[in-house]
């Protein structure tokens, strides 16, 4: 239904170098980007800039936006369209400032601020991968369905967001999916995200190696292909740590959502080495004291990028159970499942996507900005 809706709805690429601005209409982009740097060390330019951004947008569209959306980096009150606190790329926000109301002032639409990790999950969920999952389950036949989503960002850091029902989980304190600052399960005194990173996969590519120069996970993957010189099982290693790191934040996040899963960012070029110990750490078992031992999770686990795996996961629609008693016939699922998927929209559409049906769905909310 996105797909086909004649509304626009300006957006924002917002990083702390540049900004791009653009315009969305039915899911897809109807205006060439807009670049102008984001000028974060000064408060007034930077708001500036802003103003001035959406206003060339604007000025190139044959029909008024209905709302301005975009991700920006927090901490923040989203809600609120409040940003404020310790941001390294926006050193001039960090006394707060009230930008959602700020912009609603200067172009009387409204606006609505997110960050990535939710958006990005919100896209997925809306025109991505949980329509995807739900069409081959229909396509075989299958009755069930599946409404919820956790979607996680992986590149400079570990983003999170979760769709529950076809709503975005954004919690009493806008701090909802926020799983970056899980405790990181291999070294119990730093955060996951020092393991689920760009600089995760280049420390333990340097530590293992023994290679001190500044390599980038392209070039960590390139070797690991065997196309660059270098170390390739430390490589292979690189990336199956941090697999095996968001596995374990994974299974105890799923265990709550019981829903699909997507994984989107810059470091998925590299899912063929990480993905199999991610799944491998989220299968493993766990024990009681007892002795008994179970998979950690209380779902069956499968890719639903292998062939193999999504036929298994969509033919699970469940058998004829007689109710006792009597002839009625009903359907019993046994089999719980969670597939997990590479995002097909990719990080930066899925964000913007998520931004566009954001605005759709909660223009004339009491709640919004």
């Amino acid at each position: 239904m996105y797909q086909h809706d004649d509304r626009t709805v300006v957006t924002l690429d917002a990083g702390g170098t540049n900004f791009v601005f653009g315009a969305m209409r039915g899911c897809e982009f109807i205006t060439e980007p807009l670049c102008r740097p984001s000028n974060s060390h000064d408060l007034d330019l930077c708001l500036r800039t802003l103003v001035e951004g959406f206003r060339e947008v604007i000025s190139r569209l044959d029909t008024p936006p209905v709302a301005i959306s975009f991700a920006f980096p927090g901490p923040a009150d989203y809600p609120h369209g409040i940003i404020g606190g310790n941001l390294p790329n926006f050193p001039s926000f960090r006394d707060g400032v009230a930008l959602g109301p700020f912009l609603e002032m200067k172009f009387g639409i409204p606006v609505f601020i997110n960050n990535d990790g939710n958006l990005f999950a919100y896209g997925e969920a809306m025109v991505g991968a949980l329509p995807w999952v739900n069409a081959q389950l229909a396509a075989a036949g299958s009755q069930k369905r599946y409404r919820n989503l956790l979607g996680v960002t992986l590149g400079t850091g570990f983003g999170c967001g979760v769709v529950i029902g076809g709503e975005l989980l954004l919690g009493d304190n806008a701090s909802g999916g926020d799983v970056w600052c899980f405790r990181n399960g291999k070294h119990p005194e730093y955060i996951i995200e020092e393991s689920v990173s760009i600089r995760a996969v280049k420390r333990v590519y340097a530590e293992r190696s023994g290679d001190t120069a500044d390599l980038t996970p392209k070039d960590i993957y390139d070797i690991a292909k065997g196309m660059r010189p270098g170390n390739a099982a430390a490589a292979r290693e690189s990336f199956a740590e941090l697999g095996r790191a968001a596995g374990d934040t994974l299974a105890a996040a799923a265990t709550i959502v019981d829903g699909i899963i997507v994984i989107g960012g810059g470091l998925t070029g590299a899912a063929e080495f990480f993905v199999p110990a991610m799944l491998e750490e989220m299968r493993s078992p766990l024990k009681m004291m007892n002795g008994t031992s179970f998979c950690r999770m209380q779902t069956e686990v499968l890719n639903l990028d292998d062939e193999a795996s999504l036929r298994r996961f969509v033919s699970n629609g469940g058998r004829p159970l007689k109710v006792y008693g009597s002839e009625k016939v009903v359907l019993y699922d046994a089999g719980k499942q969670i597939g997990v998927t590479v995002s097909r929209l990719g990080a930066s559409r899925a964000v913007s996507v998520g931004a566009y049906v954001y605005a759709l769905n909660h223009i004339g909310q009491t709640e919004s900005i």
